[in-house]
């Protein structure tokens, strides 16, 4: 089973891997192609601010996210899965999990990225400002330089794929016969609202239980299976899809 993650725009600082090893990424033989150039575009414009704070969607506040990509080839990495922050992250908190669980989650966790395309858990990388809706100066949309690239791999993986990437990640590479998950909020009247910010987090506490249980299943009628035996409540409402229902105000 894998399990596909949206990343995040914040994440942590530092480090104590290794400058970025563009070759020790996974899919290096394939991806490598695509984040080379792309690495070397974005360190190539933080030498003009201001065209940075177009491209990257900043502000003046934010021009330490620009400082960040002017070191990208050469700052200290650290596991992606720990690199990026966030309200999905903190719920997936994998610095909680037993030395069992965190290898799981090292085999089972993969992570979108506008930079990498797709990243393992333990994936060394560095800090780094890039979004999916992104486009650098001179080059086609990330949309378009990924799609070719990423889709075979994401196609070549084995066994059953869990997608929980945000639309524009989900963009880049589309995975069709993935399983999906929609978080829905349910009222005490029994009226549904589709949960948007929140969803992060059940989104995270979601990975979290696919990425430490010692089941295996096989498709989507045996996901939801192991789901609602840990007390969830999903619905299977057709095809490879899933909803998550979850209390709401």
């Amino acid at each position: 089973m894998l399990v596909l993650l949206p990343p995040s725009e914040t994440k942590a600082a530092g480090g104590e891997g290794s400058p970025l090893d563009l070759s020790g990424l996974t899919a290096a033989d394939t991806l490598t192609a695509v984040r080379a150039p792309l690495a070397e575009s974005l360190v190539g414009l933080a030498d003009d601010v201001p065209a940075s704070r177009r491209a990257l969607g900043l502000s003046p506040a934010q021009d330490g996210e620009i400082a960040r990509n002017a070191t990208l080839l050469t700052s200290p990495t650290r596991p992606a899965v720990e690199r990026y922050t966030g309200v999905l992250y903190d719920a997936l908190d994998v610095r909680s999990m037993t030395r069992a669980q965190r290898s799981r989650a090292g085999r089972r966790l993969a992570i979108a990225s506008a930079l990498f395309g797709l990243v393992r858990a333990d994936d060394p990388i560095p800090a780094y400002r890039l979004s999916a809706g992104s486009t650098l100066p001179g080059q086609p949309t990330l949309r378009t330089l990924w799609r070719p690239a990423l889709s075979p791999v994401l196609a070549g993986v084995d066994g059953l794929v869990v997608d929980l990437r945000s639309g524009s990640y989900a963009e880049l590479a589309p995975l069709p016969e993935a399983v999906t998950v929609q978080v829905l909020g349910e009222r005490a009247d029994g009226s549904r609202t589709v949960v948007s910010h929140a969803s992060k987090a059940h989104k995270g506490r979601l990975a979290r239980l696919l990425a430490t249980t010692t089941g295996e299943p096989d498709g989507v009628v045996r996901l939801r299976a192991l789901l609602r035996r840990a007390g969830l409540h999903v619905e299977h409402p057709g095809g490879s899809r899933l909803t998550l229902v979850v209390p709401v105000p």
